[in-house]
């Protein structure tokens, strides 16, 4: 009777010292979704989805319209100040040469070099605006803000872009994780900057894995908590979707 209790709280502790098997998806930690800050006719797509790109290489542009509205407008604002500053220029000249003759007086002259300033101040600001506004034609070619592959393409030639509307989402694969899900009970099994073993079944490649986040936010339908696991996936090409397994002591 005493060797069937210990030899079954041996197999109750080979039981509980069993690695915990979790299936997870390989992800990009660094996913963009791409968008552009004005609104306009897409003009042209240089990318697919499954592309993969460097950073700052073209991925689409859009038409110039409300930038060349704004660019006129601003134009139109400084030229209204420069022909105001050429008539009040003309005219402080006169009354200088009238003041010297003293047919007019001090104050109507000062008057006038007050506004020669107030209207070149009025230029320089006008100016400054207009550069403004024509320097807003680099934002109509979008480009990429670092490497990564085209993982979804949401705009096509002659459709309308919005800002804030997702036009490209592009994945960063040097910066891949494995996301799993825990299970509430096996929780304690956990802890941050654990090395656990990652398996990619499709590739028949195994990789150290470290946790690097534990999401404190349990699923109220499954009682699970996502995992994020660190990975350096440098030397093999992985691609955020793929089937993972992780295995934890």
């Amino acid at each position: 009777m005493r060797r069937i209790i210990v030899l079954t709280l041996a197999l109750a502790g080979l039981l509980s010292a069993q690695s915990l098997i979790l299936s997870g998806t390989v992800i990009s930690d660094n996913e963009k979704m791409i968008t552009s800050r004005f609104m306009g006719f897409v003009t042209e797509v240089a990318v697919s989805e499954g592309e993969q790109v460097k950073k700052g290489q073209p991925l689409y542009s859009i038409d110039s319209k409300e930038i060349d509205s704004a660019v006129r407008q601003a134009e139109l604002s400084l030229q209204m100040y420069q022909n105001q500053y050429g008539n009040v220029k003309l005219n402080l000249e006169r009354h200088r040469r009238l003041l010297q003759k003293d047919m007019v007086s001090r104050y109507e002259v000062e008057n006038l070099e007050l506004a020669a300033k107030n209207l070149e101040d009025s230029i320089a600001i006008a100016q400054a605006r207009l550069n403004e506004v024509k320097s807003q034609y680099r934002y109509l070619r979008i480009t990429a803000p670092n490497d990564g592959v085209i993982i979804a393409k949401n705009i096509n030639v002659g459709e309308m872009a919005m800002p804030g509307m997702p036009a490209i989402i592009l994945s960063d694969l040097s910066a891949l994780k494995v996301s799993v899900e825990i299970a509430e009970s096996e929780l304690k099994r956990i802890q941050f900057g654990k090395k656990v073993k990652v398996t990619i079944p499709s590739f028949a490649l195994e990789l150290e894995g470290k946790v690097n986040a534990i999401i404190p936010s349990s699923n109220p339908m499954t009682h699970t908590f996502k995992v994020k696991i660190s990975i350096d996936a440098h030397k093999v090409h992985l691609y955020p979707g793929m089937y993972a397994t992780v295995e934890v002591d």
